[in-house]
């Protein structure tokens, strides 16, 4: 099959899943389950990248940084055929979820319509690292509650895809969100990540309708405690670092 075949079925994987579906769930709680973007094998092949570490600008010990325990590595601008395309596919799908949920917030939703001219005013604004990661949890592995900000430049959405199977090649290992809820208690949401499939969700906050109109609604992510083998997973970040 040629380069050019393969990127049109993961576009065409993207273009097939239900987005006013996919945008009603955003809206109601932040995040959003889709169906498979990667075969078991593609998962697979791109998970055995970690080791490649060329292809890599940098390792994260989490750790070390009090983010949890565990490790990831962001990718160098030459990203790898199916996570550019990936990305490329994502992007124009999400932009209206975004400008709509920029209107609702009275904030600019200026994110042009090409995702390389985006790119390139996050560069123009000192955001020059590649943010795309390939994470990887052992047992006992975790992820501290976070939001993916690196500058003022920011998409106020992602997209984490899972290379393993749950409950066969590791357990625990949940992906986890904390909505800080106006005048109310925080919500939790805790997701199993099936392999293949992408988790959209939001990267800082999301548009929350109160008695006084719209607001924003804070939420971070993290990742449970991983009880028993090896769970990876491809971060899809549209703002760079």
């Amino acid at each position: 099959m040629s380069a050019a075949t393969l990127e049109s079925v993961w576009a065409g994987r993207v273009a097939q899943q239900d987005w006013a579906a996919l945008a009603a769930e955003l809206d109601g709680q932040g995040h959003a389950l889709m169906g498979q973007l990667l075969t078991e094998q593609e998962c697979r092949t791109l998970a055995g990248l970690y080791d490649e570490e060329a292809r890599f600008r940098s390792t994260i010990d989490m750790a070390r940084h009090r983010f949890g325990e565990g490790e990831y590595r962001y990718f160098t601008h030459e990203l790898p055929e199916v996570v550019r395309e990936l990305r490329a596919a994502l992007y124009p799908k999400l932009l209206p979820i975004a400008r709509d949920w920029a209107e609702r917030l009275g904030r600019p939703g200026t994110w042009p319509e090409d995702l390389e001219q985006w790119i390139a005013q996050c560069h123009r604004a000192g955001q020059v690292k590649s943010s795309q990661i390939l994470l990887r949890y052992g047992p006992g592995d975790w992820n501290a509650l976070h939001r993916d900000l690196f500058g003022d430049m920011v998409f106020p959405l992602q997209v984490v895809i899972g290379l393993d199977q749950p409950g066969e090649d590791y357990t625990g290992g949940e992906f986890l969100m904390v909505e800080q809820r106006p005048r109310a208690q925080s919500r939790g949401a805790a997701m199993t990540l099936p392999q293949g499939h992408g988790l959209i969700f939001t990267t800082r906050d999301r548009p929350v309708r109160g008695a006084r109109g719209w607001s924003a609604a804070p939420m971070r992510h993290g990742v449970s405690l991983v009880r028993s083998g090896r769970r990876r997973t491809l971060g899809l970040v549209f703002h760079d670092a």
